[in-house]
């Protein structure tokens, strides 16, 4: 399982809405088949195992990160070929709590004589499907806050320069989890000023993600979509109805980059479940921009709390990622890259 489940990540950010599910088949000690979902959500992760063993599926034990599905879409339930590919075991992480599915795929794979176990590694699932639970619980994306700053909490001088100050590391990392996510948001001035890629460069991806600017006002010519920038979509609204909207249209993990109102924004609403923080060695002090705008507090216990998960050099910048911390212990859980 957690070989599927490593499998599993490499769909993370290029298969929305669909789940990023790894399969592991294994007959007689030896793995037969390996599949991950697939860019744009197909095939799926088991439908890829299965055409990889062939024949030797039969009498197989599947390994899947989340239950196969059980319903006719623009394919077969996977349950259906698992069973007729004669698998006679299957373990899952984590039952699906899409409505279509809830269950399903392990009564019909159980009706058809298969023995199913489920649960294995669900805490490390959880993690990996945070956005995919996200939105179907929350009916919201999974929310990455990125701030890249100056020791003193700045992130350009007060002219707005900020190229650049962090180094090649800690962007080349920012990147990488641009490729890990669905979509990448700024705010309207942000847009305007900087008039960022909003891309992810030197690491092949296979889906360039969706740009979204939050602005009410009209946008600057910035590039249509290719094959090195993604669609770009303009969203309205306070962030509730932002993030209602863009679950409504299949995004489930968001890569928010600022600017300081947006971020304000943003965690004043409660709708951040991560923050990664890049910090460089240098200070620009308090005519400097803050990295995120006023929040209205008047009273340190209403500040929005996170804990420490991971903390790392990068070059000569400092990268730590940060969780929400919450009341609900299942939302926490789910509130995990």
């Amino acid at each position: 399982m957690a070989h599927a489940l490593r499998l599993a990540r490499r769909g993370l950010g290029n298969v929305w809405p669909n789940p990023a599910v790894g399969c592991v088949l294994v007959a007689q000690g030896e793995v037969v088949g390996r599949g991950w979902t697939q860019p744009g959500g197909r095939p799926h992760a088991e439908a890829m195992a299965l055409a990889q063993a062939g024949p030797r599926a039969r009498g197989a034990t599947a390994y899947v990160t989340l239950e196969p599905c059980a319903h006719h879409g623009r394919t077969p339930p996977c349950a259906e070929a698992l069973i007729a590919a004669g698998v006679r075991r299957v373990v899952s992480a984590l039952t699906d709590p899409d409505p279509r599915v809830a269950g399903r795929g392990h009564a019909m794979l159980r009706a058809a004589g298969c023995e199913v176990r489920e649960g294995v590694l669900q805490a490390a699932a959880c993690e990996l499907q945070a956005g995919f639970l996200s939105r179907l619980t929350r009916g919201r994306p999974f929310v990455t806050l990125k701030l890249a700053s100056s020791f003193d909490g700045r992130i350009a001088t007060a002219r707005g320069e900020s190229q650049w100050i962090t180094g090649p590391p800690a962007r080349r990392h920012v990147h990488l989890l641009r490729l890990m996510h669905d979509a990448i948001m700024v705010g309207g001035g942000t847009a305007r000023a900087d008039r960022p890629s909003l891309n992810v460069r030197g690491l092949g991806a296979p889906l360039q993600p969706v740009r979204v600017i939050a602005s009410r006002r009209p946008l600057p010519d910035l590039p249509a979509e290719d094959a090195a920038h993604g669609p770009l979509w303009q969203v309205e609204g306070d962030i509730s109805d932002i993030m209602r909207e863009l679950a409504r249209r299949g995004i489930t993990r968001l890569f928010c980059e600022g600017g300081g109102q947006l971020a304000a924004g943003m965690l004043g609403a409660g709708a951040v479940d991560q923050l990664v923080g890049y910090t460089a060695g240098l200070a620009l002090g308090a005519e400097g921009r803050p990295a995120i705008g006023p929040l209205g507090l008047e009273r340190l216990a209403s500040a929005p709390r996170f804990r420490l998960v991971e903390s790392r050099r990068l070059g000569d910048d400092l990268m730590h990622r940060w969780r929400r911390v919450t009341d609900d212990p299942a939302q926490d859980r789910h509130s995990q890259l």
